[in-house]
C-alpha cells in the first residue's frame, strides 16, 4: 500500500504547465550567433506514458472512488486531523534532510514542530506548532539532498505506482522509505492499515485540486512536476506556479500519480 500512496503525487501536480524542454543560458544574451543548447527532460516519453496510462487507470478503478467515499463519510475536523498526523510525522523525513543539506533552521523547525504536535497537539491531531510561529514547510526528501549535492537530475521518468519522478528522485526513494517512522511499527497489520489510511486521506485532499488539469494530462502533469521540484530543490528562490501558500499543494512531495 506504500506503492500506491505515491500513486496520488502526480494528481496533486496541478497548475500552469512549463516546456518540457530546458534552454541552455550560458551564452551571452547579445550573442546571437551563440550556440543555445536545447535539453530533452523527457527522452523517455514512449514508456513514460505507457506507465501513465496504467497508473491513471489504477486511480480511476479504485483508489479515487474510495478517496470519494472517504471524503463524504469523514467529517471536516476529523479529515483534518488525520491529515495532521500524518504531517506531523513527515516531519522526521525533513529533519534528516535538513540535515545532510546543512540547513539547521530547517532543522530545528521542523524538531520543533514534531516536538510541540507530538505533545501538545495530542500526536499531531492538532496543528499547535504553527499557532506557536513554527510556520509549515514544505518539507525535505532525500532527492532533494542529493540536488543540494550536485547529482543531476537525470530524465523526466514515470515508476508504476509510484508516478513521476526524475532519475534523481526514483534512485532516492528507498532512502526516503527509512525516514518514515510507520515503516517501523512492528505490526504489520497496524502498519498496512496507517498507509492505507494515508493513501487514502491524500488522494481525497486531492480531488479538488485535480480539476485543474487542462489539456493532455501527461504533459501538464510532468511540467507541472518537474517544475515545482526544481522549486522544492531551490527553497522557493524561483517563480512557482503552484502557489506554495496554498494549501491544496502543501503536500505535493509526498504523492505520485
Amino acid at each position: 500500500m506504500r506503492l500506491i500512496l505515491l500513486l496520488t503525487l502526480s494528481i496533486l501536480v496541478t497548475a500552469c504547465a512549463t516546456s518540457p524542454t530546458a534552454v541552455d543560458q550560458s551564452a551571452p544574451e547579445n550573442n546571437t550567433e551563440a550556440p543555445v543548447k536545447v535539453v530533452n527532460s523527457d527522452p523517455w516519453e514512449g514508456f513514460n506514458r505507457q506507465v501513465y496510462r496504467f497508473n491513471d487507470a489504477l486511480d480511476r478503478a479504485f483508489l479515487k472512488p474510495v478517496a470519494k467515499g472517504y471524503k463524504w463519510i469523514t467529517p471536516d475536523p476529523v479529515e483534518k486531523g488525520v491529515s495532521n498526523v500524518f504531517d506531523n510525522l513527515g516531519e522526521i523525513r525533513t529533519v534528516v534532510n535538513s540535515i545532510l543539506q546543512w540547513k539547521w533552521a530547517s532543522a530545528g523547525n521542523s524538531t520543533g514542530r514534531f516536538v510541540v504536535n507530538s505533545t501538545v497537539g495530542l500526536v499531531g491531531i492538532f496543528d499547535v506548532a504553527k499557532v506557536w510561529g513554527m510556520d509549515k514547510p514544505d518539507g525535505e526528501d532525500f532527492g532533494q539532498t542529493l540536488a543540494t549535492w550536485g547529482v543531476g537530475s537525470g530524465p523526466f521518468l514515470v515508476l508504476p505506482l509510484f508516478g513521476p519522478s526524475t532519475l534523481r528522485d526514483g534512485v532516492a526513494r528507498p532512502v526516503d522509505w527509512y525516514t518514515d517512522p510507520i515503516n517501523y511499527i512492528k505490526d504489520s497489520d497496524a502498519q498496512l492499515g496507517l498507509n492505507a489510511v494515508s493513501v487514502i486521506d491524500t488522494r481525497a485532499q486531492l480531488l479538488e485540486a485535480e480539476e485543474l488539469v487542462s489539456g493532455d494530462r501527461y504533459s501538464f502533469i510532468r511540467d507541472a512536476y518537474l517544475q515545482r521540484r526544481n522549486y522544492l530543490i531551490k527553497d522557493g528562490q524561483i517563480e512557482d506556479d503552484f502557489g506554495a501558500d496554498d494549501d491544496a499543494y502543501e503536500d505535493f512531495d509526498d504523492i505520485d500519480f
